[in-house]
């Protein structure tokens, strides 16, 4: 089942397959077990606000990452525009 297939399907009747599902989409997405094991607890007490809150921050946190990355791309690709400029 895809993560669009869960989102319309609902998340209080969901399946034992459809949870091992959500389980390993927050590995995909890089939650650690810890933050696994935070939402399945907010998950089978039906707190979706804290659902929401904790997947927000590890979007955030992944999203810094790729504007650190990004930043690190600029830097190396101006180091190669400055050899590249003195070679020619």
């Amino acid at each position: 089942m895809t993560a669009s297939a869960l989102c319309v399907k609902g998340w209080t009747d969901m399946r034992p397959d459809s949870r091992e599902n959500l389980i390993q989409n927050l590995r995909d997405a890089g939650c650690c077990e810890k933050m696994i094991c935070d939402f399945m607890g907010y998950f089978d007490e039906e707190d979706i606000d804290r659902q929401i809150a904790l997947l927000e921050l590890h979007r955030d946190d992944l999203l810094d990452n790729v504007h650190s990355e990004e930043r690190k791309i600029s830097c190396l690709d101006y180091l190669l525009y400055q050899i590249r400029k003195t070679s020619a």
